[in-house]
């Protein structure tokens, strides 16, 4: 049996698991499915998550090719992130993570309640 990761980008599951394995990953694809934001915008939206670590996330995403990073010439910087086309195509996946959620969400209050 092939290992792993020598099964990356021919098996679908292994692939998506390996773009999506961070913690935070889902969470970032998410919030940027809904508008292009700023760093800074991200960071708030996301306030138990590191600067390093939305860094490392948004730099791996960019590198699977989800996420676009523009970099406005100017000083100070201005940098935006957004889905690139193969990152919006995502967006189905997202929703159905989200009714699947919801639905998990209110089995756990129907077992509390038992």
């Amino acid at each position: 049996m092939e290992e792993k990761h020598d099964l990356f980008g021919k098996c679908p599951f292994v692939t998506a698991q390996k773009i999506i394995a961070g913690k935070w990953a889902v969470v970032i694809l998410q919030n940027l499915s809904c508008k292009t934001l700023r760093f800074g915008e991200l960071q708030r939206l996301l306030p138990d998550l590191t600067q390093a670590t939305l860094t490392k996330q948004l730099r791996s995403l960019e590198e699977h090719g989800l996420v676009n990073r523009y970099v406005f010439p100017q000083v100070p910087p201005k940098v935006e992130y957004s889905l690139t086309d193969i990152g919006k195509e995502f967006k189905p996946v997202l929703e159905s993570i989200s009714t699947w959620g919801e639905k998990y969400i209110e089995h756990i209050k129907l077992s509390e309640d038992n």
